[in-house]
């Protein structure tokens, strides 16, 4: 199995079922910050419609991502045994992704979360059930791709930290869960000694490293520093920015042909197809000009995959970029 993979994603696969709200508001602070969602407490809240997204969650989102632009890609995680992991593993083959390394676990449920959608933003509640983590015989893939797991899942960060340890020649992408940054840099600093390819928003850079500054740059050198060789921070409107030890770059969004439907995904989206053009040789500025292309896809439909691109359809976006849509050096 040597090599057999391009893009292996390992993380918690989940069905999203997306409700549209019909009757909500948002309360913001000054600054347009800290926004909460409001219902009537202890009333009947009318709805629109619910969408049912099966096979769905940073990993599986990855994984589907890289196999439509092309890579030879397979998912690492665990179902129940049970109809909903029966349709993840299902519509997983349907998009070419290589499923045997999907754990199916006697008696024990898939993981579901209701999406509460109110515009294109949206609120979700997440249950990760508890599996028994394992890492299966990948071979040597290219890249592994590690994001969302559950609670009980730091021992098997450990083994994947060993793993790569051991097979250098695998490099490690790291896009961190709701769990991945609670736990916070010391309890997975070997995970972040190994990291090769590291993604999040400037938000969440903030509550890693604990630190108030906004600024790109400080943000970027600080998560640096822990051992992920390139840092790559996103900030919504801002754009993105790049940062590999020595040189910085900045990138704008690719404009929105029209208004957001839903934003779910956007993040998985650009961190997958940016690890997908590191893994075909392209360089970080030429990854960087890519990445945001199928955000702006995605955010276009309902759930997280429905508009990821193919390798072409991305390429012809990029070719009908505006003028200004440059990743431009800024260290």
């Amino acid at each position: 199995m040597e090599q057999e993979f391009d893009f292996v994603a390992v993380g918690d696969i989940t069905t999203d079922a997306f409700i549209k709200l019909r009757d909500a508001e948002v309360n913001c602070d000054i600054n347009k910050t800290n926004c909460q969602i409001c219902l009537r407490f202890g009333d009947k809240v009318p709805y629109e419609d619910v969408t049912i997204v099966p096979a769905v969650g940073n990993s599986p989102n990855a994984a589907v991502a890289a196999s439509r632009l092309g890579l030879h890609s397979a998912l690492v995680t665990n179902v129940g045994d049970d109809h909903d992991g029966k349709e993840a593993i299902g519509t997983l083959e349907k998009d070419m992704v290589d499923t045997r390394f999907v754990q199916i676990n006697d008696g024990q449920k898939t993981n579901y979360h209701y999406v509460l959608q109110y515009g294109a933003e949206r609120t979700i509640l997440i249950k990760h059930e508890e599996y028994p983590y394992r890492l299966p015989e990948i071979g040597s893939p290219k890249w592994l791709y590690l994001s969302s797991l559950g609670e009980n899942s730091l021992p098997f960060h450990h083994q994947l930290a060993t793993f790569i340890k051991t097979h250098p020649q695998v490099k490690l992408a790291f896009q961190p869960g709701t769990f991945q940054m609670k736990l916070g840099l010391s309890e997975l600093e070997d995970i972040y000694e190994v990291t090769e390819l590291f993604f999040c928003n400037t938000d969440e850079a903030r509550r890693i490293l604990q630190v108030e500054t906004k600024d790109e740059l400080e943000l970027l050198k600080a998560i640096h520093e822990h051992g992920p060789k390139i840092v790559v921070i996103t900030d919504g409107p801002k754009g993105a920015y790049a940062y590999d030890g020595v040189n910085a770059w900045h990138m704008p969004i690719y404009p929105d042909p029209k208004a957001p439907v839903d934003r779910t995904g956007a993040g998985d989206a650009f961190a997958s197809t940016f690890t997908a053009m590191m893994t075909v040789g392209l360089s970080i500025p030429e990854a960087l000009a890519r990445a945001p292309i199928n955000s702006m896809s995605v955010v276009q439909f309902i759930g997280a995959q429905a508009g990821l691109l193919t390798r072409e359809k991305l390429e012809n976006h990029l070719a009908q970029a505006p003028d200004h849509y440059q990743p431009q050096q800024i260290i």
